[in-house]
C-alpha cells in the first residue's frame, strides 16, 4: 500500500549509516526479474510427482481401498495407504510445544476413519502430476458414511465424536479459576455488558501454496521446502523417521508468503517424508489452490462469551471471557496452549483491576486449526467491539471511554490481571498520536453533516498490545555466522525462513553498519541447514530483534579482530582505528589505512603477520540469547468507512496505523509489514470466510467462493510511528503480526458506528454485504415491533 503520510514521534537512537533508513530490499532484483527459486522451480534428475486421494466425506469409516487400477496405469510408480506409511512413524512432536505436550492425534494418512472433507487417504507417486491426477481417480475407496460433527458450537453436546478418546469433543480446556471476584464487582457496577461475538473461519492463503521435494540418496535425505523454520523441519523429519540430523538437509530458498501456515510440517509433508525411502527417485508435491483452501489449515473460528463491568463514568472495573475455539479434526500443534494467549491478552492496553477467563478447544469434522498471523487476534476483536458497544450504552464517545482507561508509558511496568508483564511501550501515547494525526473531532463534525444528507459514515478504532520476540523454548536464541571473504566481501549466514518479510535486507543493513562496510559488499545466505546456524525461523514477530542480536554478537566479535589486525599493521592503538566504507583508518589521518580486502588477505594468507593472540581468517560464529521474556509492541488502528444501506457495500474513506515497534531498522520494511497484515485483517472483517454447509462440506475452495480483498477495495494506509525502545538489541521490537490483529476490530467498529442510528449491533463475522443488509433488516423489525 502507499504511504501518503508517515511521521515519526521520536528519533531513532541508532546513528548508523544504514539502520533506520529506507534501503531498497536486496531480495527484489531477483524476485522481480523472475530469478527467484521457489519449491516448484526445483527439478531433480528422474524426479517423480505426488498427488493425494482425498476424502469426499466429512466423516466416514474406510471400509477398503483398492489401488490395483491406479497401479496398472502407465507412469504410476506407487500408491501408498495408511498401512504403508503410518507404521514407520518413530516420533511426532514439534519443538514449539515440546515432546511432552498433550498433543492431539495426527496420522500421516487417514486410517480406519476419515474426519474431514479433504482428509488424505492415499498417496500416488507417478512420472508427472498429470498421470498422478489421473491415477487418483482410479483409486477405489469404499466408505461407510457417518454423521459428522459439523459445527463446533454444538460439538460438546453431540452424541457423535470426532475422536473417540476425547469425550464431548473437547481437545482441552484451561481457565484462571473461579470468577467470584468478577461476580462481586458486577453485582454493584453501574453497567454490566454481556455479549457473545462469533468470528468466522478464514485462512492464511499465501501466494505460494505448500510444496516439498524430498530426495533419499546415499543414506541421506535432502528436503526442499517453503518452510518458515528449516531447522525445525529438519529436526521434525529426524524425529519422524528415526534418522540422525546429520543425515538430513533442508534447503529453503524463496517463499511466496507463509503467515504461519509454513511454520510446522503438516500431514502431507509427513507423507512425503515417509514415502521418500520407498521410491527410487526424488518426489515433488505441489499443492493446488483447492487443496490449500480445503486441507492446509484454518484459523480464527471461535467465539467468546464476555462481560465487562463499568462504573457510571465509564471506568472499567472487571472483565471476563469464556473463549471457545474450533480446532477442526487435526489441529497443529496442540491447540490449547496457543488458545490461552487469547485470554491472557484480553485486557489489552487498559487498566482492568479484576479479570477471569477460560478457553475450550473443540473438535469438529472440518479442516484442522493451525497458526495464522497474530493467532491470538480474537482477544482484540472481542474487547474492542465490546468497548464501542459499552460507550454507546453509557452515552460516551468510544474514544473518550478508552481515554479513561488507557495505560500510558508512565504506568509501566504493569502486570495485567491475567498475569502478563507489560513494559517498554506507550499505548496511550500511540492512541493520542493516531487521533491527532487523523483529526478525530473533524471527522465527527463531517459525520453529523453526512447523516443529515442521508449518508452513513463511521469511524472505528482498535488499540492492542502484542508480545513479540518470545524467549521461550527454541525461540530463545538465534545464531549467525559472518565471514569476510578473502576478496573483502562479507557473507552472513542465518537460519532463514524469510517468507517475504525482508529478512535478507535487515541482515545486510545491520551487518554493514556493524562492520563499517558498504551495503553492496554484504550478502546473506539463509535457509540451508547444512551451512547455517540453528535457529527458530520466523514466528511470533521475532526475526528483526533476534537477527540484530545474532549479527551484533557475531559481527561485533569479527569487528574487534579486524581492528586488532589493522592497528597492528598501521602501528596505531586499537581505539584509534575507525571502520567506515570498507576501510580501516587511523582517526585524524584517514589517508592512512587498509581496505577490508587487504586486511582479509593478511588474515587468510599471511597468518604470521597477525598480532599475537589473533587467530587467522575473518570468520566468526555466535549466538544471541533473548534478554527479556518478550518485547512489547503496541498500535492503534483508525479507519473511516461509508456503508451503503441498500446494498450493504462498505467503502473505505481513510485508514491510519499508529505503531510502536521501537526503532525501525528499515521504515519501508516496517510499513510493508504493517500494510500486509492490515490488508489480511480487512479481508477477515469483510470478505474471507472458509465456510461449510450443514453436512460439513466446504463451500469455499476456489477464489470464486473464497473472497480476498483486491487493490480496488483496500485503502491507502497512513503511518504514524512512536518509538519506545525495548530491552532487546538496538531497542528493536517485532512488527510482523500486528496489522492482522488491529485491522478487524477497527473495521467492525467503523461499520457499527456508521450504522449506529439504526440500532445495529455486530456480533457475527464477516460483515459481507448480505450480512449488513440482514443486520439492517433485523434492526428495522425490532424498531417496528417496539413502535
Amino acid at each position: 500500500m502507499g504511504n501518503p503520510t508517515a511521521t515519526t514521534a521520536t528519533a531513532s537512537p541508532t546513528a548508523a549509516r544504514y539502520a533506520g533508513t529506507r534501503v531498497n530490499r536486496v531480495e527484489d532484483p531477483r524476485l522481480l526479474t523472475g530469478q527467484g527459486t521457489y519449491v516448484d522451480d526445483v527439478s531433480r534428475p528422474g524426479m517423480l510427482h505426488a498427488c493425494f486421494v482425498r476424502s469426499p466425506f466429512a466423516r466416514a469409516r474406510v471400509v477398503g481401498i483398492d489401488t490395483s487400477a491406479a497401479l496398472e496405469l502407465e507412469g504410476v510408480h506407487a500408491v501408498f495407504v495408511a498401512a504403508d506409511l503410518n507404521p514407520d512413524i518413530h516420533e511426532q512432536w514439534y519443538a514449539i510445544t515440546g515432546r511432552d505436550s498433550p498433543d492431539t492425534p495426527r496420522p500421516a494418512l487417514a486410517q480406519d476413519e476419515v474426519r474431514f472433507v479433504g482428509d488424505p487417504v492415499a498417496l500416488v507417486i507417478a512420472d508427472n502430476r498429470y498421470v498422478a491426477e489421473d491415477a487418483i481417480e482410479l483409486v477405489d475407496v469404499e466408505y461407510d458414511p457417518l454423521p459428522p460433527v459439523a459445527h463446533y458450537v454444538d460439538a460438546q453436546g453431540s452424541t457423535e465424536l470426532v475422536h473417540g478418546e476425547y469425550p464431548n469433543n473437547v481437545a482441552g480446556r484451561l481457565d484462571s479459576g473461579p470468577a467470584e471476584r468478577v461476580d462481586e464487582v458486577c453485582a454493584s457496577a453501574a453497567l454490566v455488558l454481556e455479549e457473545t461475538i462469533y468470528q468466522q473461519a478464514y485462512a492464511p492463503v499465501p501466494m505460494e501454496t505448500r510444496g516439498i521435494v524430498v530426495e533419499w540418496s546415499g543414506g541421506e535425505l535432502t528436503i526442499w521446502a517453503a518452510s518458515q523454520s528449516p531447522h525445525e523441519l529438519r529436526a521434525f523429519a529426524g524425529r519422524l523417521l528415526g534418522l540422525p540430523e546429520h543425515r538430513i538437509r533442508v534447503i529453503m530458498r524463496d517463499a511466496g508468503g507463509g503467515f504461519g501456515q509454513k511454520v510446522l510440517a503438516l500431514r502431507e509433508d509427513m507423507c512425503l517424508l515417509l514415502a521418500a525411502r520407498k521410491v527410487p527417485a526424488p518426489v515433488k508435491w505441489i499443492e493446488d489452490r483447492r487443496e490449500n483452501l480445503m486441507a492446509a489449515n484454518s484459523a480464527r473460528h471461535e467465539h467468546g462469551a464476555m462481560r465487562f463491568a463499568f462504573d457510571g463514568d465509564g471506568t472499567i472495573l472487571a472483565a471476563q471471557i469464556d473463549h471457545v475455539q474450533d480446532v477442526g479434526a487435526y489441529p497443529t500443534p496442540w491447540p490449547v496452549g496457543t488458545a490461552v494467549a487469547v485470554c491472557l491478552m484480553f485486557p489489552g492496553p487498559y487498566r482492568i483491576p479484576v479479570a477471569a477467563w477460560s478457553t475450550t478447544s473443540v473438535f469438529s469434522n472440518t479442516l484442522g486449526r493451525s497458526a495464522y498471523r497474530g493467532p491470538w487476534q480474537y482477544e482484540s476483536v472481542a474487547r474492542e467491539v465490546l468497548l464501542d458497544e459499552a460507550a454507546r450504552r453509557l452515552g460516551i464517545d468510544p474514544v473518550e471511554l478508552r481515554r479513561r482507561n488507557f495505560l500510558a508509558r508512565a504506568d509501566l511496568p504493569y502486570v495485567n490481571p491475567c498475569g502478563m508483564p507489560y513494559d517498554h511501550m506507550s499505548p496511550r501515547e500511540v492512541f493520542e498520536k493516531a487521533l491527532e494525526h487523523f483529526d478525530y473531532d473533524a471527522f465527527r463534525r463531517e459525520q453529523a453533516q453526512a447523516r443529515a444528507q442521508g449518508r452513513h459514515i463511521g469511524i472505528g478504532t482498535c488499540s492492542y498490545v502484542e508480545p513479540t520476540t518470545s524467549a521461550m523454548g527454541f525461540y530463545a536464541t538465534e545464531g549467525a555466522t559472518v565471514r569476510v571473504e578473502p576478496s573483502g566481501t562479507v557473507n552472513v549466514y542465518l537460519a532463514g525462513g524469510s517468507t517475504g518479510n525482508s529478512l535478507e535486507t535487515t541482515a545486510v543493513q545491520i551487518t554493514a553498519d556493524t562492520l563499517g562496510v558498504d551495503i553492496r559488499d554484504v550478502n546473506t545466505i539463509q535457509g540451508d541447514t547444512a551451512i547455517t546456524p540453528f535457529g527458530g525461523g520466523t514466528g511470533g514477530s521475532r526475526s528483526g530483534s533476534m537477527i540484530v542480536g545474532a549479527v551484533g554478537v557475531t559481527a561485533g566479535e569479527l569487528r574487534e579482530r579486524i581492528i586488532a589486525i589493522a592497528a597492528h599493521r598501521l602501528e596505531a592503538a586499537a581505539e584509534d582505528i575507525e571502520l567506515a566504507d570498507g576501510r580501516a583508518s587511523v582517526r585524524g589521518t584517514p589517508s592512512i589505512g587498509l581496505s577490508l580486502g587487504e586486511i582479509a588477505n593478511l588474515a587468510y594468507f599471511e597468518p604470521g603477520s597477525l598480532p599475537p593472540g589473533v587467530q587467522p581468517g575473518l570468520e566468526a560464529s555466535g549466538r544471541y540469547s533473548a534478554q527479556a521474556p518478550m518485547l512489547w509492541a503496541n498500535a492503534t488502528h483508525v479507519c473511516t468507512v461509508e456503508v451503503d444501506t441498500t446494498t450493504g457495500v462498505v467503502t473505505f474513506l481513510r485508514y491510519l496505523v499508529s505503531e510502536d515497534c521501537g526503532p525501525r531498522i528499515n521504515p519501508s520494511v516496517v510499513e510493508g509489514q504493517i500494510d500486509g497484515g492490515t490488508v489480511q485483517g480487512i479481508g477477515g472483517a469483510l470478505y474471507e470466510h472458509l465456510a461449510y454447509d450443514e453436512d460439513a462440506n466446504p463451500v469455499a475452495t476456489t477464489f470464486i467462493d473464497y473472497l480476498l480483498p483486491t487493490i480496488a477495495e483496500v485503502p491507502l494506509i497512513e503511518h504514524v510511528h512512536v518509538e519506545t525502545p525495548g530491552p532487546g538489541p538496538g531497542g528493536y521490537k517485532g512488527v510482523g503480526e500486528g496489522g492482522a490483529i488491529g485491522a478487524p476490530p477497527a473495521v467492525i467498529n467503523a461499520v457499527a458506528d456508521a450504522l449506529a442510528p439504526f440500532g445495529v449491533s455486530v456480533t457475527r463475522l464477516p460483515l459481507s454485504p448480505a450480512a449488513i443488509v440482514a443486520l439492517l433488516d433485523e434492526a428495522s423489525v425490532r424498531q417496528g415491533t417496539a413502535g
